[in-house]
């Protein structure tokens, strides 16, 4: 599933094709993903100019001049696509939900094959207040996101630090890869307990989280199986893996004797496969 890095390199790209500009045509393909997907959606986005676009978590927000909001999730396989007015033609998928001309002749389409997405339409004054944002926690790359914030809220919690900083009602975005790739960085084994963390911990935690996603931003994201950005491409910041996905193998800068140790291990937290260094993560 796109995490963080993977929606804000999205976003980048359609900032790139939609801002200042009008949605002069608008066709909507079906009739539900994970949401229902609004009847009069098509005709509320035609002949309107796009105001502003924003990430909050995972989800990328659309205003328009009509004080409307196209919210977009793109859920496990989803791909924002891009046809140029001087290129490739549009050819329906049978995927595709969502279909937009822009003024300058470019087109922009959703597509999304398991649709897990989400495509929706809110008065822009009732977006924050949604049930898509209102339950969220900090944005990881804010201010807000800060040592003193964050140990307040792990100082009560008993489950492991990696399904902590996973869980969106406390921090957003933040992912599996993302998790165990800034745990591993701080030095933080991570089936510890949140309360745990030491105040060093936990700024090391919160610097590393906000250094790693920045990375990945610069790197167009991670491309394991689907994912892609606008333009088609893959992200590269599967390249720079210390620990994700490396099971058995050495970490950066690794002293072990990996036939004693087995390198990298990968153990399952909340369904989900968490990589670490014995070593190095206390």
């Amino acid at each position: 599933m796109p995490e963080l890095p993977e929606v804000e390199t999205v976003l980048s790209g359609l900032k790139q094709f939609m801002t200042d500009q009008k949605i002069l045509e608008a066709k909507i393909f079906t009739k539900k993903i994970r949401n229902l997907v609004p009847k009069n959606m098509a005709k509320t986005l035609e002949n309107k100019g796009v105001v502003g676009l924003y990430r909050r978590a995972k989800y990328i927000v659309i205003d328009l001049e009509n004080n409307h909001s196209m919210i977009l999730h793109l859920g496990m396989s989803g791909v924002m696509k891009t046809y140029l007015k001087d290129g490739k033609k549009f050819e329906k998928d049978r995927h595709d939900h969502l279909w937009l001309k822009m003024e300058d002749g470019n087109e922009i389409v959703f597509r999304d094959p398991r649709r897990f997405g989400v495509l929706d339409l809110l008065p822009t004054g009732e977006v924050s207040s949604s049930k898509y944002f209102s339950h969220l926690g900090l944005e990881p790359l804010s201010n807000e996101f800060s040592v003193k914030k964050l140990r307040a809220i792990l100082s009560s919690r008993k489950v492991a630090i990696k399904q902590a900083i996973m869980d969106q009602k406390i921090v957003v975005g933040v992912g599996n890869i993302y998790a165990s790739e800034a745990l591993f960085k701080s030095g933080i084994d991570p089936r510890r307990a949140a309360y745990s963390l030491s105040l060093e911990e936990a700024t090391l935690l919160v610097r590393n989280i906000k250094s790693i996603l920045r990375l990945a931003i610069k790197n167009g994201g991670s491309t394991l199986r689907d994912y892609r950005n606008i333009g088609g491409e893959r992200g590269y910041f599967q390249m720079h893996f210390s620990v994700y996905d490396r099971e058995g193998r050495p970490c950066p800068d690794c002293t072990c004797n990996i036939e004693k140790t087995g390198g990298v291990k990968r153990i399952v937290q909340g369904n989900r496969s968490t990589f670490y260094c014995e070593s190095k993560q206390r």
